[in-house]
């Protein structure tokens, strides 16, 4: 039987052709997902080790001081706390540490790089003058608050050198800094294409934190002190309540874990697209193994009259599955290895640098590789074994093909009905819920499910709509749809593929497009402001920033925001800072209870659901410690609908500036004389030095920002369930190229009695066409269901989420179908009408 399996393979290798690629593409799919984060994690992983070289122990604020809400800690890690770890024994150097977010303007005045990867730290020198970590390249370190030393990567990027004026900001107000030193560092921000500016170490404190503090004090340990015992050594000489310690080991150890965790998201997400378009390859190789089985009943009718068993018989497709799984496993493996490499290429090309290191391929990555491809394809050809299996000898030495019964249908088409009924009721229900993702995730699974089943039953209904239409293309559209119809389950399994990815295309594209719209509207309902300034990387803003833009004349009303945390009754909150006298103009709030009124004074404001949560409502009194660890008392006179826009507990500044060991601001509002205008943005970014750090962004640009995060999201989306279209019109044109064989007597029956070519051509690519518009009719139909039902779930944390059907995208996706059906016909109907009358009259 093993002999007769890989006979049967090399056999029919051209009608396999197809199996093989669409697991091929899967498998390639999960392998090359597997080699490119793990070559990415490894590379990341090993950058930021570099940085660890020079820590031995790390001294950082308690976890308790660095979690929100810590109001009346004052900042422990000080030069004092620095020389004394400096004299523990077995200590050989101490570094104190500050970072924050730093943006380099290059010589046109564009911001370098992105803004979260745009860094500024400390220069530290040593005993010798120097730092170990940033050896200087050119020039000298910086000496001054007016100097700074810049990474070799920018530099060269950008085409400083030493000498230069750069404009440079950390906070809002542009800073000319001289170029005093170039350095080169194993930083793993900037190995990954990031920024990073060196200041002394007064300008850094003044500029990142609180002037004498460090965020960190490195520790590097006596070349014969362990990292252990030197952690042992500090944690007795220092108090407890100082600083926690950590060796570096464990930093780096927490480092890998946290990329890691990072790349396991990505993985995760590509993962799940790789098994859709598995799933889709499923349809696939169950139909080849399904039109196979019966183009090959004499044969197998044949191995059980000399005395096959039926297990046999089983078995031996199973083994043909198997050699053709291993083949796609293997080829789409090296494709996969292909792709990774690719995919990091590509990555340097978007300007996301990655640091160099090689390509992984981990053995798991293989195992993975060629149990997935093998697995895949054994299980799909399974069902088709054993239909084949229980094909009576006699039957089909007669080649009486075993037809499904009216029984058979019947049991298949109520187990369906139950399993779309129960998905449907799963996903309605789970519309109403507070929390019905789960119970929605289950009922889609299940309707889907039971869809898939139904398949062969909507088949004829909605095949017979296009009737009118295929007649007008005389005897050959009246055989496509007959042919289309003639058996409903390979229909149904040719379809139901292409289905699978309209389902989540359209779906997706409904979600989106819904989900903007609200955000668009929240924007347009909740402010009154006519622009909102921030920072680019969206870091704190100095306080001179609104200062600046409230003494403007075109300006009439303008707030900053400001966070501060702080114990309110038994539990931490932020607390929101906003100019009291002008928030009524620059915002729209929606009051359930109460008024804005006159925010001042010891007067607040309380979002809905922190209200609900707490059981706060006008006139409610609130403890309050606030971060300087003052006491206070703040009266609730409102309570507002909160939205992703604003929310929390809002208060006057003057209130609680008076707090704030470090008064920054998250954005400023501004609602200027003549609206938004050109000019009006005009004066705002000549007013705070046409700097390319800070955006002045209007409704129209938060809203072309929000459509420019779905758009890119959708491409992305689009681009990887590609693979699963692809898959998809392999499935067509094997089921046609398959069907053609079958039918090769009747179409050379047509050819004698009178159809030309060009009607046997047109015949295949109809057929084509109904079966794909059939798939993507129900494709659309269910991504709409699905994206209005998860549309309800998303509306009860987005109160604007408005419901939005893309017309113009679906008639694309509807016409993407067709045109996969016009596409996956072209090889099949050439071969159609390429047959030779005679002998395939004579074919059995």
């Amino acid at each position: 039987m093993f002999r007769t399996a890989l006979r049967n393979v090399l056999a029919h290798k051209a009608r396999l052709l197809m199996t093989v690629l669409a697991v091929m593409l899967g498998v390639a799919f999960v392998s090359g997902t597997l080699v490119f984060t793990s070559t990415l994690s490894d590379a990341f992983q090993n950058s930021s080790q570099k940085g660890y070289d020079n820590v031995d122990v790390a001294l950082q604020p308690h976890s308790s001081e660095r979690a929100a809400g810590a109001p009346g800690q004052e900042p422990r890690l000080d030069r004092k706390l620095l020389d004394k770890a400096a004299q523990v024994p077995g200590a050989a150097s101490v570094t104190g540490t500050v970072s924050g977010f730093t943006a380099i303007a290059d010589k046109k005045g564009e911001l370098i790089g992105n803004g979260f990867s745009t860094l500024g730290g400390n220069y530290f020198p040593g005993k010798d003058g120097k730092d170990a970590r940033y050896p200087m390249r050119d020039g000298s370190a910086p000496r001054n608050p007016h100097e700074f030393a810049l990474d070799a990567h920018t530099a060269d990027r950008a085409g400083y050198k030493v000498g230069d004026t750069v404009r440079i900001s950390v906070d809002g107000p542009v800073r000319k800094q001289r170029l005093t030193g170039i350095f080169t560092t194993d930083d793993g921000t900037v190995a990954a294409g990031g920024s990073l500016a060196l200041f002394d170490t007064p300008t850094a404190q003044k500029l990142f934190a609180v002037p004498g503090s460090f965020d960190e004090i490195d520790v590097k340990a006596a070349p014969v002190t362990s990292q252990s015992a030197l952690k042992a050594a500090l944690d007795k000489a220092l108090p407890k309540d100082t600083a926690e310690t950590t060796t570096g080991k464990k930093l780096a150890d927490d480092q890998a874990k946290a990329i890691a965790q990072s790349m396991d998201g990505m993985k995760t997400g590509l993962l799940a697209f790789a098994g859709i378009a598995l799933f889709v390859g499923i349809f696939i190789i169950a139909n080849t193994f399904t039109m196979l089985v019966a183009q090959r009943t004499k044969e197998l009718a044949l191995l059980r009259a000399v005395g096959a068993a039926r297990r046999q018989v089983t078995r031996s497709v199973l083994i043909e599955a198997f050699v053709v799984g291993a083949v796609a496993a293997v080829t789409g493996l090296a494709a996969g290895i292909g792709i990774g490499a690719g995919l990091r290429a590509l990555m340097g090309n978007f300007g996301a640098t990655v640091p160099d290191g090689p390509l992984v391929i981990s053995p798991g990555t293989v195992l993975a590789s060629l149990v997935v491809g093998i697995v895949v394809t054994v299980l799909a050809a399974w069902l088709p074994g054993r239909r084949a299996a229980k094909i009576p000898p006699v039957a089909a030495m007669n080649s009486v093909h075993a037809t499904a019964t009216t029984k058979s249908l019947v049991v298949r088409n109520t187990i369906g009905a139950l399993f779309a009924g129960a998905g449907a009721a799963g996903v309605l229900i789970a519309t109403g819920m507070d929390d019905g993702k789960a119970v929605m995730g289950g009922g889609a699974v299940l309707l889907l499910i039971g869809v898939f089943i139904l398949t062969p039953l909507l088949s004829r209904p909605l095949i017979a709509l296009a009737a009118p239409v295929l007649r007008a293309f005389g005897i050959s559209g009246t055989l496509a749809r007959q042919n289309a119809l003639r058996n409903p389950r390979r229909t149904a399994a040719t379809a139901s593929a292409l289905m699978v990815g309209l389902t989540l295309i359209t779906g997706l594209t409904v979600i989106a497009g819904s989900v903007q719209k609200g955000i668009d509207k929240m924007a347009t309902d909740s402010l009154k402001a006519d622009y909102v300034v921030s920072m680019a990387g969206r870091t704190p803003l100095s306080p001179d920033v609104a200062k600046k833009i409230s003494g403007l004349d075109e300006v009439t009303a303008s707030t900053p925001l400001r966070n501060s945390p702080a114990r309110v009754g038994t539990g931490t909150a932020y607390l929101t800072g906003v100019n009291g006298k002008d928030f009524g103009q620059v915002t729209r709030l929606d009051f359930t209870k109460g008024s804005l009124g006159t925010l001042q004074g010891g007067r607040a404001v309380v979002d809905d659901a922190t209200a609900k949560e707490k059981g706060w409502r006008p006139g409610s009194r609130l403890p309050v410690t606030f971060e300087d660890g003052k006491k206070g008392t703040l009266t609730v006179s409102g309570v507002y609908r909160g939205n992703q826009m604003i929310k929390g507990i809002l208060l006057d500044n003057a209130a609680l500036a008076p707090h704030q060991r470090h008064i920054t601001d998250m954005q400023v509002m501004v609602k200027t004389k003549h609206g938004a205008t050109d000019a009006s943005k005009d004066t705002l970014v000549r007013a705070l030095g046409k700097n390319p750090a800070i955006s002045v962004s209007d409704k129209k640009d938060v809203s072309d920002g929000i459509a420019k995060i779905f758009t890119l999201m959708l491409n992305m989306v689009y681009g990887l369930l590609a693979m699963a279209v692809i898959v998809a019109v392999l499935g067509v044109i094997n089921t046609l190229a398959m069907s053609v064989f079958e039918r090769a007597q009747e179409i050379g029956m047509l050819r004698a009695i009178g159809l030309d070519r060009r009607g046997i051509k047109r015949m295949v690519r109809l057929e084509s066409l109904v079966i794909s518009l059939f798939g993507g009719v129900l494709g659309i139909g269910l991504g709409v269901f699905f994206g209005w039902a998860a549309g309800e779930l998303i509306g009860s944390t987005l109160p604007t989420y408005e419901l939005v059907l893309p017309w113009g995208r679906m008639g694309l996706f509807l016409a993407l179908a067709a045109a996969v059906g016009v596409l996956a016909a072209l090889w099949p109907a050439r071969r159609a009408a390429g047959l030779n009358m005679l002998a395939a009259i004579k074919a059995e």
